[in-house]
């Protein structure tokens, strides 16, 4: 392998290319015309325009991606996260095409695919379950009655896709059937598959990922557990490695059936099975990622490898260079995705210009973006600008740095969730582990961010204005002082 083309766009896309570089391998960025100018593509050897700004006509055409390597003489493709990373379908024809997918096997993307499949592949070795339903629901009024055996509330859930789409909590019997066409409808039309199941709701979860590595020799290991429960809308905010809540002997436990579940597939390259802990340290299969996480970096930092390189090796036909025993943590890390969105008005994605970008430096301080100052949010895509990521020799530390990083980023012109990460990063739940998939909804109450970027720019305001009234700038002061109150919208830290 001497060339590979990375069918993905922004950080992942550049974080991808400088492991391929540092390997010897050449590289080919796709971009859409909206990607035009963006850094993925300025720092590849080679780019190829694949289509207008909308994803279906650029990054989610696979026959464009194939056609950009037939005209490169790219021999693989990595996919990245998101787009086609996940697509099986996209996987056959990169292998009919005679090119190599830096990925699993189709066959493995398809039983992965489908929470219902999945959890049937698991059961081969007896991974727990959360108590439900093995099939799709066929009849509702069985269903009702398994919902009742199994006990209120409930979970309804789609079998196909994921983000919290075709997904309902229902706390009694009498609310189910209602419940169970709301999450067909949403499930089909979001994955174009209305089977949904249902298991038991687990109250005060927590979400515990573990890394898995698989080579086509048969040997398959796991780089420990990653905790992502601080969540919006189902998806992930901030993650860390380890967590703070696992002991030894359960971390043991979850990886082992992390890799059973692995090898149920025959699983090669990297890949995420996922779990849910209730507040009794019990944890249960929920699915498996059959791709590069985002929240990869801090397991590469508490580990010391690099993911991407792995998958690469492996790709090539090469065998794991370490074993399970080898793997070891070392330290801390916490990571924070950086979107443009929100958190004062329910996360909403942002859109505009980076007036001014700036990230933080030091020891200890990893930032992946795919931005630079002047550079456009583009409307089109998932609103994440960069991930900021923190080690240190234990949790304290990685904290405190993660909180001195957050200062130091730079970033106007749109809203970013840099202050709610340094909102979490202060916020006692956080520090002391005691919290769940629900701390947003928990913890972060109508106008609390908004309280500390005013008292912020106040103090900001003030110290200018003593600054100023040193050297005889009465008026600016006067006009520093009445629009204070307006210092949030362009702040530098938040």
């Amino acid at each position: 392998m001497k060339k590979i083309l990375i069918a993905n766009r922004g950080e992942i896309a550049l974080r991808i290319m400088r492991s391929a570089k540092e390997m010897g391998l050449k590289t080919v960025a796709v971009y859409s015309e909206a990607d035009r100018n963006a850094l993925h593509v300025r720092y590849a050897d080679e780019a190829i325009c694949i289509g207008p700004p909308p994803s279906n006509q650029s990054y989610l055409s696979g026959e464009k991606i194939i056609d950009a390597c037939k005209q490169t003489g790219a021999e693989a493709i990595h996919p990245g996260y998101g787009f086609l990373s996940e697509n099986a379908g996209f996987a056959k024809m990169v292998a009919a095409a005679g090119l190599i997918l830096i990925g699993p096997s189709p066959e493995a993307m398809e039983t992965m695919g489908n929470k219902l499949s999945a959890k049937a592949a698991a059961l081969k070795y007896n991974i727990p379950m959360v108590p439900g339903t093995e099939e799709a629901i066929q009849d509702v009024n069985e269903a009702k009655k398994k919902a009742i055996e199994v006990g209120f509330p409930i979970l309804i859930k789609a079998a196909a896709g994921g983000g919290g789409k075709g997904m309902r909590i229902v706390e009694n019997a009498e609310d189910f059937e209602e419940q169970m066409q709301l999450a067909v409808s949403e499930a089909t039309s979001a994955f174009g598959d209305g089977d949904v199941f249902i298991e038991r709701y687990v109250t005060s979860p927590r979400h515990i990922e573990i890394q898995v590595l698989g080579d086509n020799h048969g040997n398959i290991v796991h780089l420990f557990e990653r905790e992502c429960s601080v969540q919006r809308r189902h998806q992930k905010v901030v993650e860390e490695a380890p967590s703070s809540i696992l002991n030894d002997k359960i971390r043991q436990q979850m990886g082992k059936c992390a890799v059973d579940v692995a090898r149920s597939v025959n699983y090669t390259g990297a890949g995420t099975v996922e779990f849910i802990l209730d507040e009794n340290l019990n944890f249960f299969f929920l699915e498996m990622n059959t791709r590069l996480q985002v929240e990869h970096p801090v397991t590469e930092l508490i580990t010391g490898i690099d993911l991407v390189k792995e998958q690469i090796k492996i790709a090539s036909g090469e065998k794991l260079s370490f074993t399970q025993k080898d793997l070891k943590i070392s330290g801390h890390a916490i990571e924070l995705r950086v979107y443009a969105e929100d958190p004062n008005n329910n996360f909403l994605p942002d859109i505009g210009t980076l007036q001014t970008y700036k990230t933080p430096k030091g020891n200890g301080v990893r930032v992946d973006d795919g931005f630079e100052q002047g550079m456009e949010i583009p409307i089109y895509y998932d609103p994440m600008i960069a991930k900021l990521i923190t080690f240190g020799k234990d949790r304290e530390e990685a904290i405190e740095r993660m909180i001195r990083a957050i200062e130091e980023y730079e970033i106007t012109g749109i809203e970013t969730t840099l202050g709610f990460g340094k909102f979490v990063m202060q916020h006692d739940a956080f520090r002391t582990g005691k919290f769940d998939t629900h701390f947003v909804n928990k913890y972060l109450k109508a106008g609390s961010l908004i309280a500390e970027n005013k008292d912020g720019a106040i103090i900001a305001a003030i110290v200018a204005a003593n600054l100023l009234q040193k050297t005889g700038g009465e008026s600016v002061v006067k006009d520093i002082l009445k629009n204070s109150s307006d210092w949030r919208k362009n702040r530098l830290k938040y």
